[in-house]
Parts: C-alpha cells; structure tokens; sequence
C-alpha cells in the first residue's frame, strides 16, 4: 500500500480539485429556480454552502494545518493536557493505568490521520513515492497485549493501556510514514527542543513557588513531592511523578546533545545550550538516581562514537564537559547525598516487588496475567512481608511486561526497542552532516532510558508517547539519509 503526500506538500491542487468536483456535483440550479430569484444569487449561495462544507477537508490539507496538529502531538507530551474516565483510584495507587485518558493528543492525531486519508484518496496523478513502512515487532506487541484481555482479571484495566498503546502506535507509525524530508524532522526536533525548555522553565519555577500545601485546580497538573530529608522539593513539573519527568529529560538531554555535533546553525545551537542548561538544572530537580545515570550513559555513547569518528572537533564534548560541570558544582552537596546518602529504604522496597513478580511469572509464563493486570493479579501472590511492606506494580519495566504479557509479550517489546537503537546507529553510520548527530542522540537517549527501565515501570503516556515518537523519528530518518527503492518496505 502506498500513500502520497509529507508534511512539506501543501496538497492545493488536490484541495482544489475536491472543491470543483463539489460544485460541479450540485445540479443547475435554473430549472429549479423560486420564482423571483436571481440566478446568480442562488448560484453564489450554493457555491457558499460548498465551501463551508468543505472548509475542514480543505485545512486538514494544508502542511501548515498538518504541522500545527503534529506540533500540538509532540508539545502535549510534557505538558499533559486531557481528562481521564472511568478512575480507579485504587489500583492507581497500586502502579496501574488509572483510567481512560482523552487528550488532545487524541483529537490532534485523529485529525493528521485523517489528513493523511484525505491526501491519499484526493491523489490523481501517481507519483514516486516510497512504500508504507511497516513495524513488526511493535505490532507484534500491540496484538500480544491486546490477547492477553483474554484471560486478564479486569478487563477494564487492560483496556486502558490497550488505548495507551494504539494511541502511542499511531503516533509511531504517522511520523515514521509522514516525516520525509530533512525539514521536517528539523520540525519535529525543535518543537521537541522546545517542548523540553519550557518544562524545565516551569520546573525550576516550581522549586522556588511550590510547596507541599499548594493547590493547583487547572486542567494541566503539577506535581511535586517531598524529599527525603524534607528540606527541598522533587518536582515533576506537568509530566508526573519526578521519576517520569527525569526520564524525559534524559531523552531529551541527549538530543540537545547531540545538536552539538550537526551542521545545524547558531540559533539551533543556542536552543540546544539552553536545553541543556536549564534542563540540566530541573534533572537535578528531579533527584532521580536513575535519570542521573541514564544521561550520563547517553553522553558517554555520544561523546566516546564522536571520538572514534576520526575528524570530528572535539568543541562538542569540551562543551558538554563543561556544562556538565556548571551543573555539578553548585548543587554537588545535594547530589552526594541523593546518590551516597540514607534513602529511607526507597531503593531495597523493589526487590520485595521483584521477588513477587518473579512468583507471578512462574505461574503465569506463557500467557502473563493480563496487560496492566499486575495491581489486581499480585493479591493471590502477596507473602507475609507484604503486611506491613510497600504493595506496587514492581518497579522494573521488562518485569512488568513479562508479568503482564507473557514471553512473547517481552521479545517483541525488546525487538522493538533494540530495532529502535539499530535504526538510529544505522542513521549515525550514514554520516548525513545534519540527521546522522541527531539519530545518535536519539539511540544513546532510548539506550540511557532503557537502563533507567530496570528501576521504573513508565507505562505512563508522557514516557511512552515520547519513547514511542522518537522511534518512529528515527525510522524516517533512516528513510531520509538512505532513500530506497519504491518496491521495498523497510522494517528496523
């Protein structure tokens, strides 16, 4: 199947051509003329009532229009604009995806897919275009979570991180299928470059205005925990939990990272320097051990490929040094005791829920208990320790995917992150002045977060949606740097 258009063609002739083929539809309007009434008026009132009819098809064919609902898709990833039915605040408490979430993520990819259908039927003369892409292993996992309704505890759970998925899904496969030009990944980096300045901004914000009483009652949330010595603040700022905030600012990090490395101008370099300045700043405000480690391995993957390419400056990792020791000093005291210091126990109360996961996939290898099942399933699993334990989904992301979806669950889902990180060292290998940077960025990100998985269980949207946006980023531009024939569809 394939499907014409990018973000870029602005698809008027086609619009256009819809329009016409809508007036001629309507019959003359002389025969059946009321007595009395102008010709000419009754011809302009029903061209007005064409074009009004037509006015939504026709936006949704503007690139300008495309490009306003793709940039609200990768900016609500921070800031989490929506409402969620059907709550469960019980087992949301528990670790599980506490409801049905509309956002305006949801309303923005319907109206690109929808765009993306309109293009493909309005499309009269063929032209060369490169086939549909297609990822296996992500639609493996899809289907895998979405048997395991079958035998789930609560359906209704299952169904809440099914929609989670498709949606994600849907994000993954326009951007792999619908970003084609050098201009349009740029587009996608910059909004999300400045996606990741804003919410660092309001984190910061955040640490000098948000205390544990305040009250916050607008559609976009805040959250902010104490710590464990009680004097500071972890903020989370829109995202979530300052767990999930670090994580997507590890991401992110690392492509303003990688931004260094590119042919890209000064004003690309100043956002990216900014991202990095102040997102380096709401990290640390995060005190998340594993987001700590996870950008410190995606700037290690970054820095140690740059220096084994031969004829790279070394400006970019000299500047990344020193950022990251600007960052280090002022707040090194705070680090020391985060990373050395007593965590009241946060650290060993995960191999409790370790242990039960364990006992859960014993009894449950092939099949799991159930896609966001673990909450409901762990109460016939629960030992003596657990009576005055901490009860959660286990903090371990591939734990929780085996538990939950079986063995085959799991391969699927590593098949899909280690194709990821394939693709985007494919890209780095390719030496694009411009994307080639960029896609080692994205890797050495995804490879950080995957580490940061073992000690978290993100099945949030933020994280997800952001892992699942920049797989599908890199898969265009692999496709971009490394044009192929029409006749193959490539798969990572």
């Amino acid at each position: 199947m394939r499907l014409p258009g990018t973000i870029n063609e602005m698809g008027l002739e086609s619009a256009n051509e819809l329009n016409v083929r809508g007036v001629d539809s309507i019959p003359k309007p002389g025969w059946a003329m009321a007595p009395r009434t102008s010709p000419s008026v009754q011809s302009l009132g029903a061209n007005s009532l064409i074009i009004a009819i037509l006015s939504p098809f026709l936006a949704l064919s503007s690139s300008k229009v495309q490009r306003v609902l793709l940039a609200i898709v990768v900016l609500d990833i921070p800031i989490q604009l929506g409402r969620t039915f059907f709550l469960r605040p019980h087992e949301a408490d528990l670790g599980a995806v506490k409801g049905l979430t509309i956002s305006v993520t949801t309303l923005a990819i319907t109206g690109l897919y929808f765009s993306w259908f309109l293009r493909a039927m309005a499309a009269r003369i063929p032209r060369a275009r490169r086939s549909l892409h297609v990822n296996l292993p992500l639609l493996l996992y899809v289907a895998i979570s979405a048997f395991s309704m079958l035998i789930a505890q609560d359906v209704a759970l299952s169904s809440f991180e099914l929609f989670l998925l498709l949606e994600a899904s849907l994000v993954y496969f326009y951007v792999a299928n619908n970003v084609q030009t050098r201009g349009d990944a740029l587009f996608v980096v910059r909004m999300l470059l400045g996606g990741c300045l804003l919410e660092s901004l309001i984190m910061i914000i955040m640490q000098f205005t948000v205390t544990s009483s305040t009250q916050w009652d607008f559609p976009i949330h805040i959250i902010a925990e104490s710590t464990w010595s009680g004097g500071l603040m972890r903020i989370g700022g829109t995202i979530g939990v300052p767990n999930v905030a670090g994580a997507y600012l590890s991401i992110l990090l690392a492509c303003a990272a990688a931004v260094l490395f590119t042919s890209l101008g000064r004003v690309h370099r100043w956002l990216a320097m900014s991202v990095l300045g102040f997102g380096g700043v709401a990290l640390i405000s995060t005190f998340s051990r594993g987001a700590w480690i996870a950008v410190v391995i995606a700037v290690f993957v970054i820095c140690f490929s740059v220096w084994l390419r031969r004829g790279l400056s070394l400006k970019g990792p000299i500047a990344l040094l020193v950022v990251g020791a600007l960052l280090y000093m002022p707040f090194h005291s705070l680090i020391s005791e985060r990373l050395f210091g007593d965590d009241k126990g946060s650290a060993e109360v995960r191999i409790p829920l370790m242990q039960l996961a364990y006992r859960m996939i014993a009894d449950n290898p092939v099949l799991g208990v159930g896609a966001n099942n673990f909450a409901v399933a762990m109460d016939r699993y629960l030992t003596p320790e657990f009576r005055h334990g901490w009860r959660f989904s286990v903090h371990n992301k591939y734990l929780l995917v085996l538990t939950e979806t079986g063995i085959g669950g799991l391969l699927a889902y590593l098949a899909f992150l280690l194709g990821t990180l394939r693709t985007g060292w494919r890209c780095w290998k390719l030496q694009d002045p411009l994307l080639s940077p960029l896609a080692l960025g994205f890797a050495a990100g995804i490879a950080g977060h995957m580490v940061h998985m073992t000690v978290d269980l993100f099945h949030v949207r933020a994280v997800q949606q952001l892992l699942w946006l920049v797989a599908g980023l890199l898969t265009a531009m692999y496709r971009i740097s490394r044009p192929i024939p029409d006749s193959q569809s490539y798969t990572p």
